[in-house]
């Protein structure tokens, strides 16, 4: 197992983000965990997060997960998914750094953290991938602007069937949004996955194993 570093982010707006990463020379790619929503208890030790960083370090990825800007030690305050942007943009270069060559850097949010990861990747961020786990689509006030361009990734998009957040009709709808992308469902979850972190750290292996040749 790959020990976590405790590490600083520096944002492009002058926040401080508290962060874990595990790194080590040679990593195949690299992984930064998004959390959910920092006003509803949400943070980098939410245990969809840590599902999500389990496996993808079990693949031996480089793997950074941090709190948004006003979360535990993180500077700052709640920015509405707008400033959290810069928040994502900053986990993603610091990753980058620490791989030796491949520049493989993915990139998975879960609920308030998939809507940043999405805005994010429309906004041209450079990914390797996109998991996008739980979107709040049946919040009031969600939006997200219409994808631009296209991910040379493969891009998933996860749900469960009892999720009254993010009903399968509309996430389904979402998912056209994106190009390439795949929609899977965990049988029985709801939006916290109680009960279902092994079926969905599953779904999630399985596309790191895709997106990075592993």
């Amino acid at each position: 197992m790959i020990a976590e570093q405790s590490i600083t982010l520096a944002t492009a707006d002058g926040a401080t983000l508290e962060a874990r990463i595990g790194a080590f020379p040679g990593a195949p790619g690299a992984v930064v965990v998004c959390h959910p929503h920092p006003l509803y208890g949400g943070d980098m030790d939410n245990p969809v997060v840590v599902r999500c960083r389990e496996v993808s370090e079990a693949l031996g990825l480089a793997t950074l997960r941090f709190n948004f800007r006003g979360v535990g030690l993180s500077t700052g305050s709640h920015g509405h998914g707008v400033t959290e942007r810069l928040d994502v943009e900053a986990a993603l270069a610091r990753l980058r750094g620490t791989l030796d060559s491949t520049g493989a850097v993915a990139l998975i949010g879960y609920s308030f953290g998939a809507a940043v990861a999405a805005q994010v990747a429309a906004g041209g961020s450079m990914l390797t991938g996109l998991c996008l786990i739980a979107p709040p689509l049946a919040l009031e006030g969600f939006a997200l602007p219409p994808a631009r361009g296209a991910l040379s990734s493969s891009i998933l998009v996860v749900g469960g069937t009892e999720d009254q957040y993010c009903p399968l009709p509309a996430l389904r709808t979402f998912a056209e949004q994106f190009p390439n992308a795949r929609v899977r469902v965990v049988e029985g979850a709801n939006h916290f996955f109680f009960g279902k972190l092994f079926p969905l750290g599953e779904v999630v292996s399985a596309w790191a194993r895709l997106v990075f040749k592993l």
